[in-house]
């Protein structure tokens, strides 16, 4: 293997061919299927719409997005079974472990669980689109002893889940922030859980072992929950006037400011350009600015002392918070938009299969001869 180029952490190796997302990290431009987030953001685009972009490589007609859209709401609703188990897990379960552990059952009462054809993947991953956001709802109810709340019929995905956490028709402004939200983290190209993901679904596993294995990845500090550290860092500091001296103070410390920094943009991520506005937006309409002044602070401070920009996770654990979200949970959040990305990943995998099977560079020793156990 010496005469091949080994990169740690397979940054910027090319793995294989894709026709889903592109990252130009010059640029900072994400696009899906040919069409920049900005452009999809700035036009409202619904979720829903995304979700079929990623799915089928165009936007839809009316007629398709009608039809994805009733699919969808009507595939909400949870196996009672998969009721009674999110029921009887221990309740100091965090919440991944939890969307993990159902996601992975939920293969076993799916009517097309033994078909792997791509129509029969295509009923999989709508139901895995829809009923995500529900185990993550009913599951933050039951971890505070509220009793679950069935998802309605008759509005958004993004809307049905704020309905589901806290029972109450979000306002407008909530409805669109978090609808951009899912949009924002729809995909990202081949991320460490959506190649984990694309390596199962190389073997030709199901599509709910491909994705309890993202699921698996993302659970990772290293991947998911950067922005509940986010979260965890502006309540620490607690107030704007305190906030320039924390992380001067962190910065001299060595200490890893959360939310900055991507392996593939070398400017702004594109993404937390809107983050910041709905920041903005959300945390004037709550009376709750403190958090976005925080943050402007922060980002400032970072900016001038290391070069770095905010990466996604920078403004959308502001934007959360102040939509009242528990920062526990902000990491199954993430799981409920890009389901949608791994799904496509998965499809697109199986469209043009080959196995995945790198190999790896060996550092140990080549040649040693067998001791009798006596002689050692």
């Amino acid at each position: 293997m010496s005469n091949q180029t080994y990169k740690a952490g397979l940054e910027d190796v090319i793995a294989g061919v894709s026709e889903i997302c592109f990252i130009d990290g010059d640029e900072g431009r994400l696009v899906y299927r040919g069409y920049d987030i900005h452009d999809l953001v700035n036009h409202q685009a619904t979720f829903e719409e995304v979700v079929y972009l990623l799915w089928h490589g165009e936007l839809p007609n009316k007629e398709q997005l009608d039809a994805i859209t009733k699919d969808l709401k009507e595939n909400r609703e949870l196996h009672p079974e998969l009721v009674n188990l999110l029921k009887s897990l221990p309740k100091d379960s965090t919440p991944m472990e939890v969307l993990r552990t159902v996601v992975s059952t939920a293969s076993m009462y799916d009517p097309d669980n033994k078909d792997n054809s791509r129509e029969a993947n295509i009923r999989k991953a709508t139901r895995l689109v829809a009923q995500i956001p529900t185990i993550v709802a009913y599951n933050e109810r039951l971890r505070k002893g509220l009793d679950v709340i069935p998802p309605k019929k008759d509005n958004s995905l993004a809307e049905n889940f704020l309905y589901m956490l806290t029972g109450k028709q979000p306002n407008p402004l909530e409805a669109r922030a978090f609808n951009i939200a899912l949009i924002l983290h729809a995909d990202h190209e081949w991320n460490a859980s959506t190649f984990a993901a694309r390596v199962t679904a190389a073997t030709l596993s199901d599509m709910y072992s491909a994705i309890t294995s993202a699921i698996g990845t993302l659970k990772g500090p290293l991947h998911g929950g950067a922005n509940e550290q986010v979260m965890r860092m502006l309540l620490e500091i607690g107030e704007p006037e305190k906030a320039e001296e924390w992380v001067k103070n962190a910065l001299a410390n060595k200490q890893k400011i959360m939310g900055f920094g991507h392996r593939v943009y070398h400017t702004e991520d594109p993404r937390a350009t809107h983050l910041r506005q709905m920041s903005k937006e959300l945390g004037e309409r709550e009376g709750q600015t403190k958090w976005f002044e925080m943050s402007q602070i922060i980002e400032k401070v970072v900016h001038e002392q290391k070069g770095l920009y905010p990466n996604v996770d920078f403004y959308s654990a502001s934007t959360y918070y102040v939509m009242g979200i528990d920062v526990e949970i902000y990491t199954p959040i993430f799981a409920c938009s890009r389901i949608s990305g791994w799904t496509a990943h998965v499809l697109e995998q199986y469209s043009n299969n080959r196995l995945i099977r790198p190999r790896a560079d060996y550092v140990g020793v080549k040649r040693r001869t067998y001791v009798p156990i006596e002689q050692r």
